[in-house]
């Protein structure tokens, strides 16, 4: 049976939840990956097909969803605990800019007897990033046809923070209502829009500005950006 990793959602070590599913934008997850966890975060994390297919075409790495290896993803390092439907662990790696407390747990995304799937589980948010067209939808109409959809549900009944990362543009009706319906229901909807007054010298500079807006939402302290009005 598979223990939960805190007594309470208030915990000093965040739990979070990470989905990545089939939009443009892996780098985004990937980043924000490593960031949680070089916070020392418990990061549960589930990968769509679609999402993987993304990951292999915009990153240039091939995943195997049955057989998730960490180390594919961020590169060597520590440890990482892998979760499935028996509930045993297996250890994986992760990257050594982890904090020495940072967790990362990997579910399938079929598999609906992951502890993600409950409320009873307690954690201190969710992120779909980056967050489909067809995730979107599935989320606001509460369609819980695998486990990132149902773990989003649970997210939004027990009114925890769920934070929705689209990317796509230029947007339908159908998306920016599916949009306003999920602020409606409580989600945050945060799209994978950079800024420039930090003054981006880089690729990663504009990732990085998506992923600190993410961590701001969530409380998790950083150093992404240089903020509006901060002196130097």
């Amino acid at each position: 049976m598979p223990s939960s990793p805190t007594s309470s959602p208030r915990s000093r070590v965040p739990v979070l939840v990470l989905a990545v599913t089939g939009a443009s934008g892996a780098l985004y997850a990937r980043r924000l990956l490593g960031v949680l966890l070089g916070a020392g975060c418990e990061v549960h994390l589930s990968i769509s097909p679609a999402g993987r297919a993304v990951i292999a075409h915009e990153l240039g790495i091939e995943l195997d969803l049955e057989s998730f290896d960490a180390a594919r993803l961020l590169g060597g390092g520590a440890r990482a605990a892998d979760g499935n439907a028996s509930g045993d662990a297996v250890e994986s790696t992760l990257p050594p800019v982890c904090s020495p407390g940072a967790k990362l747990v990997y579910h399938h995304h079929c598999d609906l007897m992951a502890p993600i799937a409950s409320g009873s589980f307690l954690t201190n948010g969710m992120v779909i990033c980056p967050c489909s067209g067809g995730t979107l939808s599935a989320v606001v109409h509460g369609a819980s046809t695998g486990l990132i959809h149902r773990a989003a549900d649970v997210h939004l009944k027990e009114r925890r923070k769920l934070i929705l990362v689209p990317r796509e543009t230029p947007l339908s009706l159908v998306q920016l209502d599916n949009m306003r319906r999920a602020a409606e229901v409580g989600a945050i909807v945060l799209p994978a829009s950079p800024g420039f007054y930090h003054e981006p010298q880089s690729i990663e500079d504009l990732v990085d500005f998506v992923v600190a807006r993410i961590c701001d939402q969530l409380g998790i302290a950083h150093r992404l950006m240089r903020r509006w009005g901060a002196i130097e």
